[in-house]
């Protein structure tokens, strides 16, 4: 008892020595203006420099003091610091630095941030601190040049609006700097400057790009509004300020996203210094900044900037890899449903039913009467003529009517039943050719997902390859690594970004083979709607219930039966068979029992001799006019044998049809339940590709640490970032893998339920607890 309270009475003296010897630090911080944005920089500032601190002093801020981009304001607010209790100054702006780098001597520790471009402030390179007692400042390796050349190989641009707030041409010579640079760039600019977003849409007129070189105080609404608006006049953009900007919906930047914390890190080290004794004079002011290309695909697309495969390797891309220049967002349904009434193949399949509707016309057309006209003149050599008793005159025309009408025909009734039955086959083959080719659709678009979302996950692994290179970089740096970890890395990311140019490519000819089957011109802009078993539309159809009915053992044997009994109803090339089958029987009948079956037709003619003269001519009084009507009755006895030889032909038609519709049958019932088994596997893997997915992403951010502290070798990291790659590829697929083998089952069952009514749904779920009842 008397040990523990002794330690505990050491632990106590221990703790109130600390506290007393911890200092206590006051910093004030001076800023331009202040906005939300500048609050919440503030607030991740105050973080890194807690962090960096720690247990060594007990930080305080003061009011944060904004100056409106007044300069007697931003004077006034740096002497209430100098005489107030503050201990350091941190200073940020471009007033500011106008303000702060006036001053002779400095009376307490002052850290500036200027905000002023390199290319403006002319510096010694081996000057690696300022010199000046209690005073440092840090400049970035950022600047226009450096902007602007990039944003020429994006974009060759002629004139470029640069964008300045309005009173920084008074303070800085930024148009000496940018006359310049422009000049080696061989293209021109317009200086505009603002004080808010309408002043930078009032005064566009006559550029073809737009470099946003100021903008920092500039919210975020403002920022949506000139991206929107930049889009709108078909303006490429570039800003100078960070990746949130191009997120916004501006085109690039050249900032790399850890600049801001590399920033933050900066300024907290240096204050960690001044408060451990160092003074600001020794410190660095120099900040190696890294400059990393990052576009917006989506604005990309809609300004008209082709991304040159040359620069993939060096571009971070942030938006959606959807086509935002679609003048049609498909669904599964509307590819369904376009596939139906556009597609080609089905077009030419309906004049199939057309042209079998035409042989039914011919075939009826037998009966319908036969009547013919015709008219004839002749001439006869005139002594025969004169001896012919007025039989053939030298000069004679005549016409005749004729009618045949069949009463009767065992042949031809047998013809139309067969073209009838031959018609309903040829519609069922139509159907047949339907079904498939909703089934060809709905397999294009997931493919088109597919490849879509494999351009995403992929656009990901460039990104985490890049952020691998990165960590070997510093590895090497630091000694903790070889080149060769690095080279590695580098050569991993040409892979990697070959793979992402060939996925870009494979989703564009995706979109090709939609629009051959939609029967849109080849370079029609479409993009696809995702699907998920969450939406609406497929709880609605119960794609859910159907999988459960799948997964469940119990069911599962006697729910394929019934499939297999369901698409054995409804399939279509049984249909036709049958169809086939019947005209064949029929044709067996006519040439069995039916050719004994005699033809009955009726048949008629009128006759008249018009006119006569010449020699042997009688007068026109004694002219003929006569007519006649028969009946013709007749059987067919014997026919070379053709009767016999197209009976044996139709038998053995009957046979074989008959094994086609064995066949087909087996065909169902093995197809029904190979793609049953392909939904169990699409089931599982739903769960497993998720656990998979989840696993594998903390595994990759265990081993980058591991890597980063040399704790695990290269080929381990490759490994996990590989592993993590197909993870997510097979948790992005396995809902559309399950979707598709949905369909195919359906395709074979011959009944998609998104193309019938959710009642007609009902019925197929009630016939299948009906056969359950049954005892099936």
């Amino acid at each position: 008892m008397r040990t523990k309270s002794l330690l505990f009475v050491l632990f106590l003296a221990s703790f109130l020595l600390q506290s007393q010897n911890t200092k206590r630090v006051s910093i004030g911080v001076l800023i331009d203006s202040a906005t939300t944005k500048s609050s919440l920089l503030f607030g991740q500032l105050q973080n890194e420099i807690s962090a960096v601190v720690g247990q060594d002093a007990t930080i305080t801020y003061k009011e944060v003091l904004g100056n409106g981009f007044d300069p007697a304001r931003a004077k006034a607010n740096y002497e209430r610091f100098l005489n107030d209790d503050t201990d350091i100054i941190l200073a940020f702006g471009t007033i500011n630095n106008l303000i702060i780098t006036a001053q002779q001597s400095f009376k307490k520790p002052t850290i500036l941030f200027g905000a002023v471009n390199s290319d403006i402030i002319a510096l010694d390179p081996s000057k690696t601190s300022s010199g000046i007692h209690n005073f440092t400042f840090l400049i970035t390796s950022q600047s226009y040049k450096n902007d602007l050349q990039t944003f020429k190989k994006l974009y060759d641009f002629k004139k470029v609006g640069i964008l300045v707030e309005d009173f920084l041409p008074d303070i800085i010579p930024i148009k000496e700097t940018l006359d310049r640079e422009l000049a080696e760039l061989g293209a021109s600019y317009k200086l505009i400057p603002f004080a808010n977003s309408a002043d930078i849409k009032n005064n566009l007129d006559g550029v073809d790009a737009v470099y946003l070189a100021g903008g920092f105080f500039l919210s975020e609404e403002d920022i949506k509004d000139l991206a929107s608006h930049f889009i709108t006049q078909g303006l490429p953009s570039f800003t100078g300020t960070n990746i949130d900007d191009v997120v916004h919906g501006i085109l690039a930047t050249n900032q790399a996203e850890e600049n801001l914390n590399q920033f933050f890190r900066r300024v907290a080290l240096d204050v960690e210094a001044i408060i451990s004794g160092s003074n600001a004079s020794d410190l660095p002011i120099f900040i190696d900044v890294n400059s990393k290309l990052t576009v917006n695909y989506n604005t990309a697309e809609l300004v008209g900037v082709p991304i040159k495969y040359s620069l993939i390797a060096t571009i971070d891309f942030v938006g959606d890899f959807k086509n935002v220049l679609s003048k049609e967002t498909y669904t599964l349904v509307d590819v369904m449903k376009k596939t139906i009434d556009r597609n080609l193949s089905l077009q030419s399949e309906r004049k199939n039913i057309s042209l079998s509707s035409q042989d039914v016309k011919l075939a009826e057309s037998n009966y319908f009467p036969d009547v013919s006209a015709s008219a004839s003149g002749t001439y006869i050599d005139p002594k025969l003529a004169e001896i012919s008793a007025g039989q053939n005159p030298e000069y004679q025309t005549s016409g005749n009517i004729t009618l045949s009408q069949t009463v009767f025909s065992e042949a031809a009734n047998a013809n139309i039943t067969i073209n009838k039955n031959l018609q309903q086959a040829q519609q069922e083959n139509y159907n047949a050719a339907e079904l498939d080719a909703v089934l060809n659709g709905s397999v294009a678009y997931f493919n088109a997902l597919i490849l879509k979302t494999n351009v995403q996950i992929q656009a990901q692994n460039l990104e985490v390859t890049k952020r691998n290179l990165q960590i070997a970089e510093q590895n090497y740096e630091a000694g903790q690594a070889a080149k060769t970890d690095v080279l590695r890395f580098r050569s991993e990311q040409a892979q990697n970004t070959q793979t992402l140019v060939e996925a870009v490519n494979q989703l564009e000819q995706s979109f090709f083979a939609l629009n051959q089957l939609l029967n849109n011109p080849i370079d029609y802009e479409i993009d696809v709607e995702n699907a998920e078993l969450s939406q609406e539309i497929f709880k609605i159809y119960n794609y859910k219930q159907l999988g459960g009915l799948i997964d469940d053992p119990t069911l599962r044997k006697p729910f394929v039966r019934f499939l297999v009994e369901e698409a054995k109803k409804n399939a279509p090339e049984i249909m036709a068979v049958d169809y086939n089958l019947k005209a064949t029987e029929r044709s067996l009948r006519l040439n069995s029992s039916g050719r004994f079956v005699p033809t009955v037709a009726l048949q008629g003619q009128y006759n008249r001799n018009f006119n006569q003269w010449g020699a042997g001519a009688i007068p026109e009084a004694s002219l003929d006019d006569n007519y006649n009507v028969g009946v013709n009755i007749s059987i067919p006895i014997f026919r070379q044998y053709q009767q016999n030889i197209n009976r044996q032909t139709a038998i053995i038609q009957q046979d074989q049809l008959n094994i086609n519709k064995q066949d087909i049958q087996l065909n169902i019932e093995r197809n029904v339940n190979d793609a049953v088994l392909a939904m169990i596997n699409e089931i599982a893997n739903i769960e497993l590709s998720q656990v998979s997915e989840e696993t594998a992403k903390e595994s990759l951010e265990l081993t980058q640490t591991s890597y980063l502290s040399g704790a695990v070798p290269i080929v381990q990291l490759i490994d996990a970032q590989r592993n993590y790659l197909q993870a997510q590829l097979a948790k992005a697929n396995a809902s559309y893998n399950y979707l598709l083998s949905s369909l195919q089952l359906e395709r074979i069952i011959s009944y998609y339920f998104l193309l019938h009514t959710e009642d007609q749904n009902q019925d197929f779920i009630q016939r299948f607890n009906a056969f359950l009842l049954n005892g099936n």
